[in-house]
């Protein structure tokens, strides 16, 4: 063999040497960093997470008596009301932080105080009257139950005043 030729492999086999030596350092330089993940684990949010798992369960729950109530036949512009009664059947007090109806001729009216577990709460809706022929509103109500909001509906059927033509549902 010529000198060039050994020359040449010599120069191969340093190059493969150094290319091995500097992925051996990166693998090492990788590896050494690497931190066990359990030993930054904070004991305390370990704690917090499972009384927050033990709790889940302890929502309280609002049980209707009815969730849906029917006024019947009335006048255009005549005022309704009902009373939706609820048990709180959950394991924690129920606090309702709103209720809102789908239009202004709705309004519903609801306790600020806690209702305690197997106590009960009354919601009021009123009704205007307005609209014509079958009237159909829904009241959401938010609280602190595991859903978060609670569906109530109340139905109508409005029919026009004396003298007023009949029209398209509201």
């Amino acid at each position: 063999m010529s000198k060039l030729a050994l020359l040449k492999i010599k120069t191969i086999l340093t190059m493969k040497n150094s290319i091995l030596v500097v992925a051996v350092m990166a693998l090492f330089a990788f590896t050494s960093c690497k931190k066990n993940a359990a030993d930054s684990v904070n004991e305390t949010n370990v704690t917090a997470a499972a009384d927050r798992d033990a709790k889940a369960g302890e929502y309280p729950v609002m049980q209707f008596e009815e969730k849906q109530y029917d006024f019947g036949e009335l006048t255009q512009g005549t005022p309704v009301e009902h009373i939706f009664k609820f048990t709180n059947t959950g394991k924690s007090n129920l606090v309702i932080v709103d209720a809102k109806s789908s239009c202004g001729c709705t309004v519903p009216t609801y306790t600020d105080k806690p209702v305690a577990p197997g106590e009960s709460g009354e919601l009021l809706v009123k009704f205007n009257g307005s609209g014509k022929n079958q009237v159909s509103k829904t009241v959401t109500i938010t609280a602190n139950t595991e859903a978060g909001k609670e569906t109530l509906l109340i139905k109508a059927f409005v029919n026009p005043k004396e003298g007023a033509a009949a029209g398209a549902t509201k």
